[in-house]
């Protein structure tokens, strides 16, 4: 057993844990990066220096609060399908830590067969080092922020890597982990069609069964904002914006990675598995500063989020056992509504029984019949035996389409 500062531990639970609807996931997550990258809006910090052992034991301690809080609520034992390691930069982590989780997870709850344990990493060469001792502390997929592969649009994007430390990255992921995917953005700057598309070939050449594609946005309060508003760049118009996403679904359909979700390309069984908990509206627990939950208990359904900045966290868990900053209850209507926007992300669209779960009524029930007409005879939605989803010219509109549809 891990040492831990709580005196009461949970159980280890027994053959009765089984499957939620929608899937059950932990997220955990690590604040701390070598640099802030000028478009990210994520909860990310810089720190000169961070006590390792502090952070190790709070992470567990507030992963022990909320154990012993589904334990409390009854119901049968839950069994984990996904952990994620999210950031901040948690291949930064030592893997000590990263095991010292795994192993206080093990201890909660039983694994599902195949259970997803992901973690977000940079391809610097430093990290790249640490894939196999973090394989070793039983990380089985991991997902780089590769980016871009040429070193001007790096440098641009604020990334610490070069374009060949990228490329090593990919065979380090293969070599280590039976699983990985990687990051790109584009729309970037007086990024061609024709350039997109030979960038996005070298990265298909490359790619395992999954690779995560993201236009670039402009986030508020991101450095990139400012840079905008001083005129200092600009990203490309629609119409360029149009040429570049259907060329990246072009290029992926054609590699046998179609497009599951709006940004993110899978051969078939490769999706990220913790991700479709959160758009299938399953169950997860948030561990770690600025970490969201979602958690059925005893039939209601509960909102959490962590206190967001990294010293006031770990204070606050070392002081009461958790940071719980915000915790609400997501009524029927709520839940209607983060189910659906969620779920129209996927090209599976929102199953019909997952409507009766959460609100207790079918789809043709929920929504305004004129509006749900119109949408589906405007070719953005389908209704049918299956349940709920978009067309792929909904989901390519999704912005406009879930107001029409939920407003």
């Amino acid at each position: 057993m891990i040492p831990t500062t709580q005196e009461k531990t949970v159980p280890m639970p027994g053959a009765g844990a089984r499957p939620v609807p929608g899937g059950f996931g932990l997220y955990l997550h690590w604040p701390f990066c070598k640099s802030k990258c000028p478009y990210c809006d994520f909860n990310s910090h810089v720190r000169a220096a961070i006590d390792e052992t502090r952070w190790r034991d709070a992470l567990i301690r507030e992963l022990d609060h909320y154990a012993a809080e589904i334990e409390a609520a009854g119901g049968p034992p839950r069994r984990l399908d996904s952990i994620f390691f999210g950031g901040g930069t948690p291949s930064l982590m030592p893997p000590g830590m990263v095991a010292d989780l795994i192993e206080r997870a093990r201890h909660h709850w039983s694994f599902a067969p195949g259970i997803e344990i992901t973690l977000e990493a940079n391809p610097t060469s430093v990290e790249i080092g640490r894939f196999r001792a973090l394989a070793q502390a039983g990380v089985n997929r991991v997902s780089i922020g590769i980016q871009a592969l040429d070193d001007v649009s790096l440098k641009f994007l604020g990334r610490q890597h070069s374009a060949t430390e990228a490329l090593k990255a990919f065979d380090a992921a293969r070599t280590n982990f039976p699983r990985f995917t990687f990051d790109l953005i584009y729309a970037r700057p007086d990024q061609t069609p024709a350039q997109w598309r030979a960038e996005l070939a070298a990265a298909l050449a490359r790619a395992g069964g999954h690779l995560s594609l993201y236009q670039l946005t402009i986030e508020p309060g991101t450095a990139f904002e400012g840079a905008v508003a001083r005129g200092e760049f600009k990203i490309p118009d629609e119409a360029t914006q149009a040429a570049l996403y259907e060329i990246t679904q072009e290029l992926t359909e054609a590699a046998g990675l179609p497009a599951y979700e709006i940004s993110n390309h899978a051969r078939p069984g490769e999706e990220s598995r913790h991700n479709l908990v959160y758009w299938r509206y399953g169950d997860y627990v948030g561990v770690g500063p600025g970490a969201h939950g979602r958690l059925t208990l005893a039939g209601r359904k509960w909102a959490t989020r962590q206190h967001r900045a990294p010293e006031p966290w770990l204070e606050t868990v070392e002081r009461e056992g958790h940071a719980t900053r915000q915790r609400d209850e997501v009524d029927r209507e709520e839940r209607l509504e983060e189910m659906v926007l969620m779920g129209l992300r996927l090209g599976e669209g929102v199953a019909r029984q997952r409507f009766i779960d959460e609100t207790g009524a079918e789809p043709e029930a929920l929504f305004d019949r004129a509006k749900l007409k119109r949408l589906i005879e405007g070719g953005f939605l389908i209704l049918d035996a299956s349940g709920l989803r978009a067309t792929p010219e909904g989901r390519q509109r999704l912005n406009a389409l879930l107001p029409a549809l939920l407003g």
